[in-house]
């Protein structure tokens, strides 16, 4: 036989409904608080909230009638310009030339005797915020010395679908072989076309340089080089260049800077697709 249920506890268990006709229970009084009492305080931002003693603001009162032609104070600039003649650049039939500091394409430069500055430390690819440059750094050898050290940057791509031209790839260079042009003109026909390579991205060649690689100059370290003391290229690098390389066209008497600076082909390509971009948009 079942064993009759216990009555639940008084204070647990779910409350039971009265049941009709009865008045319902009534409810014990809250124990009074104890502690000190607190008195609200308003927020300290609340409007109208009195300055505190020897409070003086630096904002001078306004006077009536510039409380008159507050609303309308923000539109100065727009109705300064409404009666202004509109402005409109003709490009590309006319190119305004761009500000000295505006960020374009990049640029790794040489040294003034014809050696690269980059040094492979990738620092720049770490620097990056889109991820846009790819960094490979190689051992200069007595035979192959590209640049003042013991490293040079074998592989150099920036990938221009990325790059946000924010410029923390030139601030993070130690040697200052990553600067950024005026160029801005930058299009190609297919999404690899977007890839510069190091010969892409070259400085040019210029009057009394020698096309890498070749020695340092004789009696100078790398720290000779990045304080600005070479002017040049010497004698014995021209006597090594020309024992061998004899057709090197930077040599003196040899076919010029013109054959030398060969443009890459990524920015063959991509300069060809500018210029006739241009051709056809210009009136």
């Amino acid at each position: 036989m079942a064993e009759p249920r216990k009555p639940a506890p008084q204070g647990k268990g779910p409350a039971r409904k009265p049941a009709a006709g009865q008045p319902a229970p009534a409810r014990k009084a809250a124990p009074p608080a104890t502690g000190k009492a607190v008195a609200p305080r308003k927020p300290a931002g609340e409007v109208g909230t009195p300055e505190p003693a020897g409070y003086q603001s630096l904002i001078e009162p306004r006077g009536a009638l510039s409380d008159l032609f507050a609303p309308v104070g923000g539109f100065g600039v727009t109705l300064s310009n409404m009666f202004r003649p509109t402005v409109t650049e003709q490009y590309p039939s006319e190119k305004v030339p761009a500000k000295p500091r505006y960020h374009g394409r990049h640029q790794l430069n040489r040294y003034a005797d014809g050696l690269e500055k980059c040094i492979g430390c990738e620092l720049c690819a770490w620097a990056c915020p889109a991820d846009a440059i790819y960094v490979e750094g190689a051992d200069n050898t007595p035979d192959n010395q590209r640049s003042p050290g013991e490293r040079y940057g074998s592989v150099y791509q920036i990938n221009y679908l990325r790059c946000i031209f924010c410029g923390l790839c030139i601030e993070a260079c130690p040697t200052r072989a990553l600067t950024m042009t005026n160029e801005y003109e930058l299009a190609g026909p297919t999404r690899a076309g977007m890839i510069w390579e190091k010969q892409d991205l070259l400085a040019p060649l210029r009057s009394g340089m020698l096309q890498a690689p070749h020695p340092m100059v004789e009696g100078t370290t790398d720290t000779d080089y990045y304080r600005g003391e070479v002017t040049g290229s010497t004698p014995a690098q021209v006597a090594w260049v020309t024992e061998h390389r004899p057709d090197d066209p930077t040599l003196p008497g040899g076919a010029g800077l013109d054959a030398a600076n060969v443009p890459g082909p990524t920015a063959a390509v991509m300069a060809a697709t500018v210029a006739a971009a241009s051709k056809q948009g210009t009136r």
